[in-house]
Parts: structure tokens; sequence; C-alpha cells
């Protein structure tokens, strides 16, 4: 069922529905009812991080579901054990989308640990990268899917203004994986270029459910320098 899954993604359009510790929407059944909003706008899967978030989805929808947790504040942190990746196996998700940069994990157990206890579990690995290298060496681990996530979040890989396409243009040539470009695309006009450059699938988060700052762009845009004033 996870291979149909991912192959339900190929040329589509994958909403991250995640909000951050403290905010408004943090919560399952917020993160539920986004889903379900963005599946009527056209998403042929969705994204979401945590336990609890993920089985709220899940309950919700059968389209493809890529799961991950979030644990910790900095350095690998996106499922950052095996323990964690099958923890998310477990609430359903096709998918268990993990760090597979060249960073040390906070267990110090391999990379390849992970993938391989995803598999076991049934699942397939999506292995969120910053460079071509780290790409290379996940996809040669066993890792299904290769995502582009985390190019311009480590000190491996200047963070770009919009999505590192040459990034996508470069491991989609170089893999015989799907590659799924994800980060820093907020528009439909970025999407395409994505999809031109040889991703697979495109994963859009903030541009789609991040309302506060989507709300920013606008603010500042509109010189509101007193966010919350006004008739």
């Amino acid at each position: 069922m996870s291979a149909e899954a991912l192959e339900r993604l190929r040329g589509r359009l994958v909403v991250s529905c995640q909000a951050y510790p403290g905010e408004p929407l943090r919560d399952p059944d917020a993160m539920r009812r986004m889903a379900l909003a963005v599946i009527e706008g056209g998403a042929a899967g969705i994204r979401a991080q945590g336990i609890a978030d993920l089985e709220a989805i899940r309950a919700a929808t059968d389209l493809p579901l890529i799961g991950l947790w979030k644990d910790g504040a900095s350095g690998v942190f996106i499922t950052p054990t095996a323990a964690h990746a099958l923890a998310v196996a477990r609430t359903g998700a096709d998918i268990v989308a993990l760090d597979a940069t060249g960073r040390p994990r906070p267990d110090g157990r391999p990379l390849a640990e992970s993938i391989d206890a995803v598999h076991r579990a049934g699942r397939l690995v999506m292995a969120d990268v910053a460079t071509e290298e780290e790409g290379l060496r996940a996809a040669g681990l066993g890792a299904d899917v290769v995502g582009t996530t985390l190019s311009g979040y480590t000190a491996d890989a200047p963070r770009l203004p919009g999505p590192d396409l040459g990034l996508v243009e470069r491991l989609s040539r170089a893999l015989d994986v799907p590659v799924v470009a994800e980060g820093r695309i907020h528009t439909p006009e970025q999407a395409r270029a994505a999809m031109a450059a040889g991703a697979f699938a495109v994963v859009v988060g903030t541009a789609i459910t991040h309302p506060t700052t989507i709300t920013g762009w606008f603010a500042r845009a509109v010189g509101n320098g007193q966010p919350g004033q006004g008739a």
C-alpha cells in the first residue's frame, strides 16, 4: 500500500499541515481540519508531524500521508531516531520522513538503522536532505524518496530566498528514486518551476497553512508597523 501511496503523489501537490508550539493552531484537531481544507482545494497528500496529529489526520482521510516527529529544537530533530520512526509508522502514515543529513544523530545511531526500521514496519522512507551528497547517500542506504526539505537549514547548504531548484535538478538527474521538492516554495510559479526542474512531487507548507507567516508578508508589504492596530 505504501508504494501505491507514493505513486499517487506523482506530479501532484502535497501540503504540509504543521503548527509550531505555542501557536493558536498547535492542536491535533486544528491540523486535522486544516488537512481536510487543503484536500478540498486539491492536495493529493498531506505531510504532518507529531503522533497525535498524524493519528487524527489518518482517521480523517485515506490520501497519502507523509509523517514525521519533530523532537528537539536544533540539530537533527526531524524523526531523529529509529524509535521515533517506528512510532510514526504505527500511526498509519504511508511514508516516514526523517532527517538524512550528515549531522550526528542524537542517539549516536546510524541513519541506516532508522531506514531499516521503517521498512520492517512496512512503510516507505522519505529522506530529508540539504545537499546532493546527502541525497545520494540516503538513496544508497535504501531511502524510497529524497526531499530537498533541509536545503538552507544546515551549515552545508546556503539558504536561498526561494526553493533550491538547482538541488532538485541535480538530484533528479542523479537518482533513480523520486525526488520531492520542498522548502520555501511560496508561489504557484515556484511550484511549477520545481516540477520543471524534475521534481516527482512538490510539498508546500507555510504559504498555504501558516496564517501567521502569510499575514506577516502582507502586513510588511503595506507598511503595517504596528500589527493588531486598525479600524
